[in-house]
């Protein structure tokens, strides 16, 4: 019995052994893939993960390089910096097994982050049969990250992979970002790759990362706390608590390269008023730490008008939190309150809300001249002889966009009243007056969720609302 069963033991393991190593193989997180484009003029790191000790090899436009899987299995390679280049390369990695990917490009990587008014998808968008059936731009890219809250720093996220933009899938495109694409890609005649990753109904909290929050004093509260987060509910994590969403769906893109990031979020916010500021600040200056990058560009949306109910101010308080935000380096403010639906939080005109960031960018972060990338923005506020003087930039050509006159202005009285006021152009500021208040302290513009002023530029961009009050810093 026993030289019987001792050969067939003797099998069980050398089966094992030889599963063991035919499983050994070389494996890339999800965010790199075949279509993927790549970022133009920056050295691009390729990771992923092998048996330890092994040596993986990639191969890419010319470009190989080789590292050795570290004891957690983990390697990584820096390709050079590239120009941009619209032929599609494979890029190859040959570790314990060979991983070829096809179709890769070299161009413009932004990220696509935030809630719903960014995962809205240009199949729900203004004219969306039409925009489908002309979606036929293969040097646009685009890779969704599935809704992925997680208790810890996650590596890697399953997703399906990239997709060159073609009527068949760009329905399924974040319509912010794709617009933002087609526009960019116009101009700039170079491949343009989205990363979608955003989550309908979230808060900004989850989308922090730990370095952010400890980068803002007002913030010390969570800053202090951030071992009791993300929190649970029941057995599933609260996808709504800090570091959810930074955790599973903007970690495990770490340390792909971007140029920069898209946000449209604060709905979910709106209670949050001035202190929004200060959630933003720690958003950006937690990516930018992440990314290892302290000038990454972030471009964001100023939340539309709409009809929430309850308190009609709440909303003009993040719209001013959004503007003070533009004190940042290297951020830029699309302001939407003409396009708007007010009663519906989820405008279908993603098509300007799309070209308004690509304008901050080309100006901005790719250096094109003589384009008008923003609407009149507060500047100062004097008072002169019972009138407030209001003084913009951006504020070339000023006017009202529908030549009535300029709406939604008010001023403030010492005692701390506000009541409706007039307003015209003089000599490119604003004079804005009110019988019922002769020495005005303060002045602010489209104070009210439901506000569309219609003051705009010579570009027809619309001017964001503010409020701001004699000797007082914003």
């Amino acid at each position: 019995m026993t030289q019987r069963l001792f050969p067939f033991g003797w099998t069980v393991v050398l089966f094992t052994l030889t599963s063991i190593f035919a499983q050994a193989e070389t494996k890339l997180p999800s965010i790199l893939g075949s279509h993927m484009v790549l970022q133009r003029d920056a050295a691009c790191p390729i990771w992923g993960w092998d048996d330890a000790g092994t040596a993986v090899t990639v191969s890419f436009a010319g470009q190989t390089h080789t590292a050795k899987a570290g004891k957690d299995g983990r390697w990584q390679v820096k390709l050079a910096a590239m120009k941009a280049s619209a032929k599609g390369r494979a890029l190859t990695v040959k570790g314990s097994s060979t991983v070829k990917l096809e179709d890769v490009l070299v161009g413009e990587v932004w990220l696509c982050s935030g809630q719903s008014n960014m995962e809205w998808t240009v199949s729900r968008s203004t004219n969306a049969k039409e925009e489908i059936a002309n979606a036929k731009h293969p040097l646009i890219r685009h890779i969704k990250i599935p809704h992925r809250p997680s208790a810890k720093q996650e590596s890697d996220v399953p997703s399906t992979g990239w997709q060159p933009s073609t009527p068949k899938v760009t329905g399924n495109f974040t319509a912010v970002g794709y617009f933002f694409a087609r526009h960019l890609q116009g101009e700039l005649n170079v491949p343009i790759g989205l990363i979608g990753s955003n989550w309908g109904g979230t808060r900004i909290e989850p989308w922090i990362p730990p370095t952010g929050f400890k980068s803002v004093p007002a913030l010390k509260s969570i800053a202090d706390k951030l071992d009791e987060f993300p929190q649970k509910n029941g057995n599933r994590i609260n996808h709504q608590s800090a570091l959810a969403l930074y955790n599973g769906m903007i970690h495990p893109l770490l340390p792909y390269k971007i140029k920069g990031a898209l946000w449209y979020q604060g709905e979910s916010n709106r209670a949050d008023g001035l202190k929004y500021q200060a959630k933003m600040r720690a958003l950006i200056n937690g990516w930018r730490s992440v990314w290892s990058d302290p000038e990454l560009p972030f471009l964001f949306v100023q939340l539309a008008p709409f009809r929430y109910g309850g308190d009609a101010k709440l909303l003009p308080a993040i719209w001013q939190a959004q503007l003070n935000t533009l004190k940042i380096p290297n951020t830029g403010m699309a302001v939407v309150t003409d396009i708007t639906t007010l009663g519906n939080i989820h405008p279908p005109n993603k098509q300007d809300v799309g070209k308004r960031l690509a304008l901050w960018a080309l100006a901005n972060t790719y250096g094109k001249k003589g384009i008008v990338y923003s609407g009149p923005l507060f500047k100062s506020l004097t008072i002169q002889g019972g009138r407030a003087i209001v003084d913009f930039t951006h504020a070339a050509g000023i006017k009202a966009r529908d030549d009535k006159p300029l709406t939604h202005f008010e001023l403030l009285t010492a005692e701390g009243q506000w009541f409706p006021a007039g307003a015209y152009v003089h000599e490119g500021k604003i004079i804005v007056s009110s019988k019922a208040v002769r020495n005005p302290i303060g002045v602010r513009l489209g104070w009210d969720q439901l506000a569309e002023p219609n003051l705009v530029n010579g570009a027809g961009l619309p001017a964001s609302p503010f409020t701001a009050k004699v000797g007082k810093k914003l």
